[in-house]
């Protein structure tokens, strides 16, 4: 109970007592820090004059990409210069004969259990996912149905019968949900390829490349013998390489700091305010170039994944069967990488199905969750679209094992920390220092299996028990 205001205190109140109190603060504090597990786990390389080139063993095997379209309304087309991404037209340029070609295709809703193709039935027809999800199913040695993947949006099925005489279907399509689909009718296509010579011969010589000697790789291969006996004669050989190899530039996020003398000078104590700006500054930096080397168009791991090496949930949720195949799609997976909420949807499946996920301690002393033995690390970064749905990211990092590395300059001018400098700018007239603030980055897979995509995956649905 307070005194009436008449009453005079018999001791010092709090508020006059702490005029001369010393005040104990902390640092600045900020939010927008993150575990940022994707920058503490990738190994580093040291790239000495601005560019990392990746060499390869040259590829017969031509990469799957993906169509792009255009939607006004219920109209939906395709853009004809994106066709160059499928495997038959891939470094083809003739944009007229594109577009004719992408008149060809018509639109066509479908719905769900509509069957599209059957497995052994002739090839009349060319599919483009342009919304939905496709089911490939093939029968089994013993007579099951097995599925063989899901066609998701931008994918297509039906171009591998350029240059097969008389192509059949090796799996049915099975609509999995309603959605739209871009149809491209096989005989139109044959027309349009006699009457345009550069396509035949683009498509000729596409042919007699597939057909090349290569591994299951996909690369040219080198002629051996094995399992001879006595002096027979040895086949001679050598190992070819790709005459225009990936090269990655650094790319960088920068800022200009600027502290006014007068804070630089009068008000440093206990804490020098240069400093913690400078603190700050990197911490932002930082969390930005995590977010680029996920989403940059040029060289971030979401974009530059090859289409071979990205599949889709089987049913939305992620589920154990998906994480297995995720990781069944290269050798020595060592890194899943998932927005929370991906997790927290893998976990409820796991849960679903009785399943306990094991943990692993961490360098830093926390923990993450590990599926067959390989951790999983969150990253909000990844993000989660309009839609619902986020993208799981598996890898095998390291130079010396093919796999994901980061890169990096070696040492620089005023470095703080590897691969970023504070550079001081001078003072402007208004007594303004300024200090710039530069970190050069970039990431690159060494081989296409070094990194995978699971796409599509909903993390806010749930199947009912």
């Amino acid at each position: 109970m307070t005194a009436p205001p008449d009453v005079p205190f018999s001791s010092l109140q709090t508020e006059a007592a702490r005029l001369l109190a010393t005040t104990t603060k902390t640092p600045p504090q900020m939010q927008n820090i993150s575990s940022r597990h994707l920058l503490n786990q990738l190994p580093w390389e040291t790239v000495e004059a601005g560019t990392y080139r990746v060499n390869r063993r040259l590829q017969h095997k031509i990469g799957r990409g993906r169509v792009a379209f255009v939607q006004e309304g219920t109209d939906v087309r395709v853009v004809p210069e994106t066709l160059a991404e499928l495997p038959a037209l891939r470094g083809y340029s003739d944009v007229d004969v594109l577009t004719r070609l992408a008149r060809l295709f018509t639109p066509r809703t479908v719905e769900h259990g509509e069957v599209l193709a059957a497995e052994g039935d002739p090839v009349r027809e060319v599919f483009i996912v342009a919304h939905g999800r496709i089911e490939r199913l093939a029968t089994g040695e013993y007579g099951t149905v097995d599925k063989l993947g899901v066609i998701t949006d931008g994918a297509q099925v039906g171009d591998e019968a350029v240059g097969v005489d008389e192509p059949t279907w090796s799996a049915t399509l099975r609509c999995a949900t309603s959605g739209t689909v871009l149809v491209l009718n096989w005989n139109a296509f044959e027309e349009l390829r006699d009457n345009a010579e550069s396509l035949r011969t683009h498509l000729a010589a596409f042919a007699r490349r597939r057909d090349l000697p290569q591994n299951r790789k996909g690369e040219a291969e080198v002629a051996l013998s094995a399992g001879h006996a006595g002096e027979v004669g040895l086949p001679g050989s050598y190992v070819d390489y790709e005459l225009t190899p990936r090269e990655y530039g650094l790319s960088l996020t920068q800022t200009v700091l600027q502290v006014h003398t007068r804070v630089a000078d009068l008000y440093n104590q206990p804490m020098n305010q240069t400093e913690e700006q400078i603190r700050l500054a990197i911490e932002e930096i930082r969390e930005t170039q995590e977010h680029e080397l996920v989403h940059n168009q040029d060289f971030g791991l979401l974009h530059n994944t090859a289409f071979d090496q990205r599949i889709s949930t089987r049913g939305g949720p992620p589920t154990p069967d998906d994480m297995d195949d995720l990781l069944s799609m290269r050798r020595s997976t060592d890194a899943f990488f998932a927005h929370p909420k991906a997790i927290t949807a893998f976990l409820r499946e796991c849960n679903r199905r009785g399943l306990v996920v094991d943990a692993t301690e961490l360098s830093d002393g926390s923990k993450a969750l590990t599926w067959r033995g390989v951790p999983v690390y969150p990253l909000g970064k990844i993000g989660v679209t309009e839609h619902n749905t986020s993208t799981i990211i598996a890898m095998r990092r390291g130079a010396g094992r093919q796999g994901v590395v980061g890169l990096r300059p070696g040492e620089l001018p005023d470095q703080v920390q590897p691969g970023l400098n504070v550079r001081f700018m001078g003072i402007t007239e208004q007594a303004i220092v300024r200090y710039l603030v530069t970190a050069y980055y970039s990431v690159a897979p060494l081989v296409p299996d070094a990194v995978g995509l699971l796409e599509h995956v909903e993390i806010g649905r749930e199947e009912p028990l």
